[in-house]
């Protein structure tokens, strides 16, 4: 049993070794330390509504102070981003409006705030130059995605300079024309036009 488990890992491709490191090769005693290869990074969640509302003009990834119950409701994809939006206060970085539903298992003390601010963290150059550049051009820090990378959540935020309803018709239409292209470029290589 064990070692049609050991095959079926080989075939995979992960790397098998013992507990002090060296190759299984036909050892049958000793501790199993399989290590398995590198998930992609994860997406959690992604405010599509966003990308709408704003016109994206930088985006930068920034590390995020959750707690336990936070996290396990994040992997399970229980949260809203919608009306979130990140705001600079007394030189740290706060993301207000994001709504990380409860988990289900975790009662009294393991529980939290599903709307409670969080804080968000960058380095202190990076913050005093997005306060320099929002406070200068009147843009905005909207949250785009919640990543999961190497095991720690990370948020995806954009500066953005808000739509209004001409600018997101004009978005539609010009992505709508470049679709067309695409198509019949497309077509073209097929030999169907």
């Amino acid at each position: 049993m064990l070692w049609a488990a050991m095959a079926a890992v080989a075939a995979a491709g992960t790397e098998m070794r013992c507990w002090d490191g060296s190759d299984i090769g036909s050892q049958a005693s000793g501790t199993l330390i399989l290590s398995m290869a590198k998930s992609p990074n994860t997406v959690l969640a992604s405010n599509r509504k966003a990308r709408h509302d704003y016109e994206i003009l930088d985006v930068f990834e920034a590390g995020i102070v959750l707690v336990g119950s936070e996290v396990k409701s994040l992997r399970a994809g229980q949260v809203q981003l919608v009306d979130a939006y990140a705001r600079i206060l007394d030189g740290e970085m706060w993301l207000d409006g994001v709504h990380i539903s409860p988990y289900s298992f975790a009662v009294g003390v393991g529980a939290h705030d599903p709307d409670r601010p969080r804080k968000l963290l960058l380095h202190r150059e990076e913050i005093n130059r997005l306060h320099d550049r929002i406070a200068r051009e009147r843009l905005s820090l909207v949250p785009l995605a919640f990543k999961l990378i190497d095991g720690r959540v990370k948020v995806e935020l954009a500066l953005g300079r808000g739509r209004k309803k001409g600018d997101k018709r004009n978005a539609i239409a010009e992505r709508d024309v470049q679709r067309e292209m695409q198509r019949s470029l497309g077509r073209q290589r097929k030999g169907m036009d």
